[in-house]
């Protein structure tokens, strides 16, 4: 399965872009099996695992969420501020 992945912010940076498209080998995946394969593929993202948001198709998800081909699926940091 393919689905569209965006990063924002430091993992964007981390990566070198933010968005491409990544391939998931398992046939019912989770959003956990997508930051897998992005995180086999830009290792220096592997920090962020446990503190991030997640979102598919524009609405915040948990990790173990379904991801079905052709899905975006987005992964965004921590975000400090005030």
């Amino acid at each position: 399965m393919r689905v569209k992945v965006r990063l924002f912010a430091q993992l964007r940076d981390l990566a070198g872009g933010g968005d491409f498209e990544c391939a998931v080998a398992a046939e019912e995946a989770s959003v956990q099996d997508v930051w897998r394969a992005v995180v086999r593929d830009h290792p220096a993202l592997a920090s962020f695992t446990r503190a991030m948001s997640t979102a598919v198709n524009l609405e915040y998800v948990r990790p173990d969420a379904p991801v079905r081909d052709g899905d975006e699926v987005a992964f965004l940091p921590p975000v400090s501020g005030g």
